[in-house]
């Protein structure tokens, strides 16, 4: 029998092995930094494919329920849908093991009739019921249950389900709220921006919530690119909408960690915000993630660092990436343990995902959405002056070390285009990848990274080199040598090193990029020779074998006529080594398929890349000892607002 009988928020009823649940009429009305998370809804103009996000609906539904705002939803008749969706089941878990939040309230207000359920999931995604009411009300009317987070130590969630009989049922203002005491701080925001129009629609969709604006205490845009963000159409809008918060800050290109650093640097030294959040300005937005970050934070039990997770921009069911480390060993960061990746919830919800339902620990989070409390960005200090890639796992390393872990919490995420789509391992990027790894290494990892380093690093060339991306090997060698430079030319790094591999990289062909294959000749190889070639070689004898045999080839005169017109239309999936290495030339896709490179294979090049890369390797090696000293002596300074003050005072 359900329990309508009011009583104290935090009294404990029936106890169901270790669930202390309990259903309450009351009132739905809340202080906001009570609030967890709220139950929201798709903003009108999202597209339909991310409804699976916010509501489980099954797909046998005669007629689905009607988003009538984003807090209110209205179910018909003789229907039923659960949310136990991304958006709105409660990732009490991450609540349980971080926060000192023991009991949650689910308030929310309901008109019509049916029935609403609450259940939970243990951590191997098994469903209990925790608690149910009927709800028969020609008015609006509030209800309140109140669930314990004891049993959630490994893993878990909470949702409710809503069902139906001979009428609809609406739902209203609903949120995840607790009782005890939580404090109010606010939030910087922060992005910075060479794409102006794309920063634009992030900054609109954060100004249209107010309750998002109310813990916001600015919003800062770095603003980087030649264009500025006040000349796109667009930001007067956006502008009016954040109002007076908005601070636009106008300076040269510094890459990601410059631009970021800037909004920290503002955070601390020009704002009295308790917490600081950096966002990417290529992001579709959940403006809910701001608030949810905020009161993770609020709740923490020590300062941690709240990440996002990514949802993938363009299929934006799918979930991207839940979690991730970083490979120490291997100076590189990898989905996390256990982490799910790639995961479409239009096709498989969270119910019926076991996986989903872990704890996932982290040890870092990208700065596509991540936020930092005051006293995380005090101690631990600026961005290492890296431009791009590797500046964010770094720093929740160095984080970690002052004793500030990361969180990537679910449900507060962003959509963003995956780096699968990108072909930031071999374009102008590889160089800041290669430099800033090395960086990371040398700073954080044990010593025998380098072992490991040294050897991925010449397969890695060779496999690149058989491929005909010499551009790529070009930029890696670049990096390896200011990596041996040492660490007093970063600073100056950041306005000099893209113009530099930019140069660097102009002569070759594999770097020249035009719209389709169709502005060169057709293909002189029938493409059925190439099936053979396809299947990636597993045995290690076999790699062998094939690889000695590509490496024979690449040494021997190309065929005379492969620089006018290519053998093979290749396209950026099969654009793999044991294809391209018994090649003379290929068209090859990029991986967005915006445009191909005609890559045409040169035996004084591939022999005279492979020779500089082998040297770099050697002194890497060998001087990998005294390197880890100057890197590590150099980081106060690197890392300083002072030095960093002096980088953002300079024209």
């Amino acid at each position: 029998m359900t329990d309508r009988t009011p009583r104290e928020p935090n009294a404990a009823g029936e106890s169901k092995l270790s669930d202390v649940t309990s259903v309450r009429a009351g009132t739905s009305d809340v202080a906001a930094e009570q609030v967890l998370q709220r139950i929201v809804f798709p903003r009108g103009e999202d597209p339909l494919d991310v409804r699976p996000l916010y509501i489980d609906e099954p797909e046998a539904l005669a007629s689905t329920a009607t988003v009538v705002s984003r807090r209110h939803l209205r179910v018909p008749a003789h229907s039923k849908l659960s949310l136990a969706s991304y958006f709105n089941a409660f990732p009490a878990s991450y609540w349980k093991r971080w926060t000192r939040i023991e009991e949650v309230v689910l308030r929310l207000k309901v008109k019509g009739s049916g029935r609403l359920d609450v259940y939970r999931s243990k951590a191997n995604g098994d469903s209990v019921h925790l608690q149910g009411t009927p709800v028969s009300s020609e008015e609006w009317s509030s209800l309140e249950f109140n669930v314990s987070l004891q049993p959630f130590e490994d893993g878990g969630w909470i949702w409710f389900d809503l069902f139906t009989n001979d009428a609809e049922l609406e739902i209203s203002e609903g949120a995840w709220t607790t009782d005890q005491p939580m404090p109010r701080q606010q939030v910087v925001v922060g992005t910075t921006t060479i794409r102006p129009s794309e920063c634009i629609e992030a900054l609109k969709t954060l100004g249209e919530d107010p309750q998002v604006m109310h813990v916001v205490e600015r919003v800062i845009v770095a603003d980087q690119g030649p264009q500025k963000i006040h000349e796109v159409e667009g930001f007067d809008e956006a502008a009016k909408a954040i109002g007076d918060k908005l601070h636009v800050i106008e300076q040269e290109n510094l890459g990601g960690s410059g631009g970021f650093g800037r909004v920290m640097y503002e955070g601390i030294h020009n704002s009295d915000a308790a917490q600081v959040m950096v966002l990417d300005d290529d992001i579709a937005l959940e403006p809910d993630g701001v608030l949810r970050a905020n009161a993770f934070a609020r709740a923490a039990t020590q300062p941690v660092i709240v990440g996002g997770q990514m949802l993938n921009l363009q299929a934006r069911s799918r979930l991207h990436t839940m979690g991730e480390v970083v490979d120490l060993g291997q100076g590189i960061w990898r989905a996390a343990p256990g982490a799910v990746t790639d995961h479409d919830f239009a096709k498989k919800p969270l119910r019926k995902t076991a996986k989903l339902h872990q704890r996932i620990h982290s040890t870092y989070n990208g700065w596509w959405m991540c936020l930092f409390p005051r006293e995380v960005i005090e101690r631990t200090g600026m961005p290492l002056p890296l431009f791009i890639k590797h500046d964010d796992s770094e720093y929740s390393l160095r984080a970690g070390g002052h004793g500030y872990p990361t969180v990537t919490l679910p449900g507060a995420a962003i959509w963003h285009m995956p780096w699968t789509d990108k072909n930031d391992a071999t374009d102008w990027t590889a160089y800041f990848h290669t430099r800033n790894r090395l960086i990371l290494a040398a700073l954080h990892s044990p010593g025998e990274v380098k072992n490991n380093i040294v050897k991925q690093g010449l397969k890695l060339t060779l496999r690149h080199l058989l491929s005909m991306e010499y551009s790529t090997v070009a930029v890696q060698q670049k990096a390896i040598e200011d990596f041996l430079a040492g660490p007093s030319g970063l600073f100056d790094s950041l306005r000099t090193a893209l113009p530099e591999v930019r140069e660097l990289r102009k002569d070759y062909d594999d770097a020249k990029t035009v719209s389709s294959a169709r502005e060169f000749p057709p293909p002189s190889a029938d493409p059925i020779m190439a099936e053979g070639l396809l299947n990636p070689p597993v045995n290690p004898v076999v790699i062998a074998a094939r690889a000695s045999k590509a490496l024979l080839h690449n040494v021997k005169e190309p065929d005379q006529h492969s620089g006018e017109r290519p053998q093979l239309n290749v396209p950026a999936a099969a654009a793999r080594w044991f294809l391209l290495g018994n090649l003379d030339s290929a068209t090859v896709s990029n991986a967005d398929g915006s445009g191909v490179a005609f890559r045409k294979r040169d035996p004084e090049v591939f022999k005279r890349l492979g020779r500089q890369s082998v040297a770099n390797y050697k002194r890497l090696a060998q001087e990998w000892d005294r390197l880890v000293e100057e890197y590590r002596a150099a980081l106060p300074e690197l890392t300083s607002a002072d030095a960093w003050k002096q980088v953002f005072d300079s024209k």
